[in-house]
């Protein structure tokens, strides 16, 4: 994609995030809570067929730290049906190993703003053939809307996903309804841009399902972004690391990660707003969906400050 393309990519998704509106669905999240899980999915479904598509955006600095499953079958009861584990790993350099991801980052989007950790498990569809990042658990300070529980507000009792000037990603997220908590500190200073594995970061971006108590029969979703977004990330040693606590997949993970990544810039996204399926599988699809989006999010008479 030329430079000018994905600044009008990246421009349109953020004039999607209007802050005005953002607090006008919070507001309305906390009243639509109350109505029946069929009401709200029905509203949801209704809502999509005029507004399909919402902007993700992933705040610079966001941290991923990948886990080899211990045991095996403790996370299979996790994976939604026609999924198997897949050995996986972030960079393309490290071995593959079955995997469990944690990643923490702040985000604004069309419909939330807020922070978030969450807890995948990587996989293979049996069906697509596709590798695939089930969400498994999230915590969040802010509402939220998945499948099987509707509008819920916010599940954290503190949520701190931020930086320092000594150049430390310092993240203490903790649940208020679970023991789900996650806190530690990353040296940045020794973290090298390194090329990650494209079949997880691109192939299974497209193929995004749920699992564990939030499975709910869906098929699974895509989100649509320049490839080269995840063309590679900061690799931070180990020994950079100070994990003081993970209880997210307690007594199926290794307690120590294999290996952390971060991303130093933003990553600009587009998802439908109820998971839908579709029929991308490569970086070309990707590639050709943002070209369409373009078309579609785009003012014609928009020009490119840099042409």
């Amino acid at each position: 994609m030329q430079a000018k393309d994905l600044r009008r990519y990246i421009k349109a998704t953020e004039k999607m995030v209007v802050p005005a509106k953002v607090a006008s669905t919070t507001q309305g999240s906390a009243m639509l809570r109350k109505l029946p899980l069929g009401l709200q999915r029905y509203i949801v479904n209704r809502g999509a067929r005029t507004n399909p598509y919402m902007s993700f955006v992933v705040e610079p600095y966001c941290v991923f730290l990948a886990f080899e499953i211990a045991d095996t079958e403790a996370a299979e009861r996790l994976l939604p049906p026609n999924y198997s584990l897949f050995p996986s790993a972030m960079f393309s350099d490290t071995p593959k190993r079955p995997c469990a991801i944690i990643g923490a980052f702040n985000v604004h989007t069309s419909v939330f703003w807020g922070s978030r950790v969450e807890f995948y498990l990587i996989a293979e569809n049996c069906k697509t053939g596709l590798l695939s990042w089930i969400i498994a658990e999230y915590e969040s300070n802010t509402h939220s809307y998945d499948p099987s529980q509707g509008f819920i507000g916010p599940s954290t009792s503190h949520s701190v996903v931020t930086t320092s000037y000594l150049g430390e990603i310092i993240v203490d997220v903790a649940s208020a309804q679970s023991d789900n908590s996650l806190a530690l500190v990353a040296d940045l200073k020794n973290g090298v841009l390194t090329e990650l594995d494209q079949r997880l970061w691109v192939e299974g971006n497209l193929s995004v399902d749920y699992g564990g108590e939030l499975q709910q029969c869906t098929k699974p979703f895509s989100l649509v972004f320049d490839p080269k977004e995840m063309a590679q990330a900061l690799e931070l040693p180990l020994d950079d690391i100070s994990l003081c606590t993970n209880t997210f997949g307690a007594g199926a993970l290794d307690p120590m990660p294999f290996e952390a990544a971060c991303f130093p810039y933003a990553q600009h996204f587009v998802t439908t707003s109820v998971p839908t399926a579709t029929s991308m599988r490569t970086a070309e699809d990707l590639e050709q969906a943002v070209t369409e989006l373009n078309d579609k999010m785009n003012a014609p008479q928009e020009t490119d400050c840099q042409e």
